[in-house]
């Protein structure tokens, strides 16, 4: 018999889910979101919500749904070497790659650069990174219960910051909001839709999920439905304080345009927010507060990544892989914050397809009686859209031509396929191969249910 949980105890689990989601690098998206939205900032901020807010929320419920262990017992349902390659790829992409640079250069940019004349940023991004991840690297290699009692501490922290600057800039704003740029003018809803995918929270979630399950667990939950309503009632909670943190920083950066100028990323329109509302002390106060929130992140992000890829590969100790992963995110940092954002849209733009779908068929998964075919043949299908949004994104980003070759086929999927220049090509080939293989997977256990019969 399940115990019967008070809000408190949702509010509590919402909360640590919260904190697990709020990497202090996730402010500055809906930022920069604002700016370049101007007066279309609604339409792309439920956009953004949807991936940034919704999915992670769907990805928790999906482990929860799906009865997995993990994200790689989940992702193996496709096929065991496809479940470790996309589980790796995953804990690349929220670790070393992107995210866990990200937290070092999202700090150099609210915390320290404001303060750094442009002349040293190179040199004061580079000492600033050594000493930041010379810090993670030592606690990492011994984390302790001190890194989450900091952290407890510091979301509380962060949102009482942010509560004074957003209410302040809504009650008194910057400026008014003007005119999109063109990325947001025509499609503001699906680029705010893509531009959710740079919180990587919906990757995360597939991570975080088992962690959210056992906390409802310990509180007294066990059975399946009464942990996925748990689950469900204490992500609604972190849902709704996400989604309310994101709109206000979207509308604060909507204002700042005219005052602060359009900005490269949302880690200055916060810091200058903040000097311009309640000077230095405002914008000493909120780097403080990033830098250790930021720090806290990377000490997650390097330990859940060693742990998973000792337990990989045993004969190489989490020490070593600790030690690799710190050198590793320390020169990807010095690439700066808006190399490390433009390097990453590529990957997310491959990786968050699979995700999404992996999640969708973890939810219908029971529908399908969990056959594999329409496990394979959705990630194929998905993939190979998935792959070439990807590479298609990347030659965007490097500022050069398509191949021969590769223009060919984004011709044809733009040609063929609804919602592909708007990054969402393989959304409905996805579905149409959902419908298709769960009416072959059904016929096929009917078949096999009635031959049983006739032969008894």
């Amino acid at each position: 018999m399940d115990s019967k949980l008070s809000f408190k105890s949702y509010a509590i689990v919402g909360m640590m889910l919260f904190a697990l989601f709020f990497g202090a690098g996730n402010l500055i998206f809906p930022a920069q979101l604002g700016q370049y939205a101007g007066t279309n900032v609604w339409i792309a901020i439920f956009g953004f919500l949807i991936t940034g807010v919704g999915l992670p929320l769907l990805g928790i419920l999906a482990i929860g749904y799906s009865k997995s262990n993990d994200l790689q017992d989940l992702s193996s349902r496709v096929h065991p070497v496809y479940g470790l390659i996309f589980t790796a790829m995953l804990y690349l992409t929220i670790g070393p790659f992107f995210a866990l640079p990200r937290t070092g250069a999202v700090s150099y940019e609210v915390g320290i650069a404001p303060f750094v004349g442009e002349g040293n940023a190179v040199i004061g991004l580079l000492v600033f990174s050594l000493i930041f991840f010379a810090v993670s690297l030592v606690v990492s290699l011994n984390p302790s219960k001190m890194v989450d009692s900091i952290g407890k501490i510091l979301s509380p922290a962060i949102l009482l910051t942010l509560g004074a600057l957003l209410i302040t800039a809504f009650v008194n704003p910057m400026g008014k909001q003007e005119a999109p740029q063109p990325a947001y003018a025509n499609d503001a809803f699906f680029t705010g839709f893509t531009e959710g995918y740079n919180t990587m929270d919906a990757l995360a979630s597939l991570v975080f999920g088992i962690i959210v399950i056992s906390a409802v667990r310990k509180l007294g939950v066990n059975s399946p439905k009464g942990v996925l309503a748990a689950t469900l009632k204490s992500g609604v909670v972190a849902a709704a304080i996400l989604a309310i943190v994101y709109t206000g920083i979207a509308l604060l950066g909507s204002t700042s345009t005219g005052t602060l100028g359009l900005l490269d990323t949302g880690g200055p329109v916060l810091s200058g927010a903040s000097n311009h509302y309640f000077g230095t002390f405002g914008a000493t106060l909120l780097a403080v507060i990033i830098i250790l929130a930021c720090l806290t992140t990377a000490i997650g992000l390097t330990v859940a990544n060693a742990e998973f890829f000792h337990k990989l590969t045993p004969k190489i100790s989490y020490k070593t892989y600790v030690v690799i992963f710190s050198v590793f995110s320390l020169v990807v940092t010095n690439a700066g914050l808006s190399n490390i954002i433009t390097y990453s849209i590529p990957v997310l733009m491959f990786l968050y397809p699979l995700a999404i779908v992996l999640i969708i068929l973890a939810f219908l998964s029971p529908l399908f009686r969990h056959a594999q075919l329409v496990y394979v043949s959705t990630i194929v299908v998905t993939f190979f859209i998935s792959i070439i949004d990807g590479l298609k994104t990347l030659t965007s980003s490097l500022g050069v031509a398509n191949p021969t070759w590769l223009q060919a086929i984004v011709d044809f999927y733009t040609a063929s396929l609804p919602l592909y220049n708007n990054g969402l090509g393989w959304l409905l080939p996805a579905l149409i191969v959902i419908a298709i293989t769960t009416v072959i997977a059904r016929s096929k256990k009917h078949v096999k249910v009635q031959t049983a019969q006739h032969n008894a």
